[in-house]
């Protein structure tokens, strides 16, 4: 069975070139959103992990932060995990993060596409044990 993935960047080529990479790997069925709105409005659509950038409001100037969509998606649905990928890399927007129940934070650098690949390993992993608890 394939894991939905939705991708929520303000950043359209970004968001590109992460859809094509999680495609490529195959196993995946992807979903991209330019703001945390749009994701919450097709929260129906069941995703198994989302991705969200941190700033979202380069193209709808009061869009909802990642934050401010994180808590949200939570408020609808505590089980979907949420990662929080963002070019910034102080230590107390990462901690934040963690405090609002992001699963956890990448910080978008040559490598954030291998460690989202090896966080998502590990959050599938953990669900499938789940199961058989």
């Amino acid at each position: 069975m394939k894991t939905k993935i939705f991708l929520i960047d303000d950043e359209p080529i970004l968001l590109k070139l992460l859809q094509i990479q999680f495609l490529e790997l195959g196993g995946f069925i992807v979903e991209t959103f330019t703001t945390g709105e749009h994701c919450i409005d097709n929260l129906s659509d069941n995703p198994d992990i989302i991705i969200s950038d941190y700033y979202m409001n380069s193209i709808v100037k009061d869009a909802m932060n990642g934050l401010e969509t994180l808590d949200k998606i939570k408020s609808i649905n505590t089980a979907i995990p949420v990662i929080i990928l963002s070019s910034q890399s102080k230590i107390d927007v990462a901690v934040n993060c963690m405090h609002h129940k992001a699963v956890d934070y990448v910080v978008k650098n040559e490598f954030a596409f291998l460690r989202l690949q090896k966080i998502i390993k590990n959050i599938l992993s953990y669900q499938k044990k789940q199961q058989f608890k």
